[in-house]
């Protein structure tokens, strides 16, 4: 695995596309007093000049990172512009993303708070307990028994929440999303198109479109992944190595019950994850070297089972794959900056991380949490949602907790994906250690709840009255 540090390339932007409402824009920078539009005058302008876009914010990247704050900043009283390359058509498809999510319960929260949940609940399976092992081929752990050298987190033991979190297919997150964001007159979504360049000064955040067409905001948001071209646009330079390894990705349909146990073997060729699903299923979420995952998808169906089962043992009783198998290269990013002049990066595109602790996206959405209350607290105090002392805030809170996980995820990574023999015992007893320590075993848990720091107003437990 070498380091690399990534320098960004100028030019071409991420496709951003077209539609939306046309307003005029000037062709110098607006001025501070334009920037600081009500909603009312950014409509009557959108409506009454021909052209370009005016918005308050600028999201490029229609995942589940940019819906997510899309949609919590038109909550927050923001006009948003929401741009993909993608059709979202092709992203509703099941064929898009064959992927699961582990959400937190503390990210939960945030999907209830924007009205999200009573569409993604029926979809989503409780995790109530969660079984870490260190494990080989042979490991009594795969029929389902418990050896020495575990790690179980008991949902049981955590105060004020039932679960531990919850799998939900992506296809299910990004669909309820789509929903709520097609229905919200406050956004804008612009979505299949291309964009030529971008630029950010100080007036706004301005993105030329390939038919001439310009978008400007006071505030631009990077959601746009590892390779965000906006970043690039603002020279954030990145740190970025690959693991050498892939990602086999597929649902699984068992007979016996999962009873909401996540199970996470620590092989030799990486971890092996068994996530509970609804419908009898698990999310199988298996990281190997590179070069014998792409030999494990290329093998017939029957064949790819029985290694599988190798991996699962008995105790789920017989398999079968309740979906096609997908794989994706590993690899570690970290921006040097999560903010420039006029841009915020958010997701993938401040950081992406193994999956080994399967808490990618619940960094995305502390990412728009923390983000939507540096914003909605600028703009109270009547400050420049986009100056660099706004966005600094934002960087100081996010960068610590990002980079903490990050290189924890990493080390993880590289400790537990070998045989070797004096390191295979040290984590052996590394693992029971944590295992008969209580309150470092609930520190843990609440980690993994995505429930420590200092959290954003969204990712908070709701306050119960006591008012009769």
């Amino acid at each position: 695995m070498t380091l690399q540090t990534v320098a960004p390339a100028m030019g071409a932007v991420a496709a951003i596309p077209l539609g939306g409402r046309p307003v005029a824009s000037p062709d110098r920078p607006a001025a501070t007093k334009d920037i600081a539009m009500t909603n009312d005058e950014r409509d009557q302008a959108n409506s009454e000049q021909g052209g370009d876009l005016r918005v308050d914010v600028a999201i490029v990247g229609g995942g589940l990172a940019g819906g997510s704050l899309a949609l919590a900043l038109a909550g927050a009283g923001f006009r948003v512009a929401l741009v993909d390359a993608t059709d979202p058509s092709v992203m509703r498809d099941a064929a898009f993303d064959g992927r699961t999510t582990a959400l937190a319960y503390a990210t939960a929260r945030m999907f209830r708070r924007l009205g999200l949940w009573d569409a993604i609940a029926p979809s989503a399976e409780p995790i109530r307990d969660i079984l870490v092992t260190d494990g080989a081929l042979e490991s009594p752990s795969r029929r389902g028994g418990v050896v020495d050298s575990h790690l179980w987190f008991d949902g049981a033991a955590l105060d004020g929440e039932p679960y531990l979190g919850w799998i939900v297919e992506n296809q299910i997150i990004r669909n309820a999303l789509f929903d709520a964001i097609e229905a919200t007159d406050a956004i804008t979504l612009l979505a299949p198109a291309s964009a030529s360049g971008t630029s950010f000064d100080a007036g706004a955040a301005r993105i030329s479109l390939k038919d001439g067409r310009r978008i400007f905001a006071d505030l631009a948001v990077a959601a746009d992944g590892k390779r965000s071209a906006l970043a690039a646009a603002a020279d954030i330079r990145s740190h970025a190595w690959g693991y050498g390894q892939k990602a086999i990705v597929c649902s699984v349909a068992h007979e016996r019950s999962h009873d909401g146990v996540a199970q996470e073997y620590f092989l030799p060729g990486g971890p092996f994850a068994i996530l509970p699903m609804t419908n009898s299923r698990c999310s199988l979420v298996w990281t190997e070297r590179a070069d014998a995952a792409d030999a494990y998808i290329a093998l017939p169906d029957d064949a790819f089972l029985e290694a599988i089962g190798a991996r699962f043992g008995v105790y789920l009783g017989a398999l079968s794959l309740a979906s096609p198998r997908w794989s994706f290269p590993l690899g570690f990013h970290f921006s040097e900056s999560f903010v420039a002049r006029r841009l915020a990066l958010v997701g993938d595109a401040a950081r992406a991380i193994h999956p080994i602790a399967g808490q990618g996206f619940n960094l995305g959405l502390k990412d728009v949490a923390a983000l939507v209350d540096v914003l909605t607290s600028a703009r109270g105090l009547g400050r420049d949602i986009g100056d660099l002392s706004v966005l600094d805030e934002y960087d100081r809170w996010r960068r610590f907790d990002s980079a903490a996980l990050a290189f924890g995820t990493d080390m993880l990574n590289r400790l537990f994906s070998n045989d070797v023999g004096p390191i295979r015992a040290a984590r052996r007893l590394g693992l029971s250690a944590v295992n008969a320590l209580g309150p470092l075993k609930r520190t843990f848990m609440r980690e993994s709840g995505a429930d420590l720091g200092r959290l954003p107003s969204l990712l908070q437990p709701e306050r119960v009255s006591s008012a009769p």
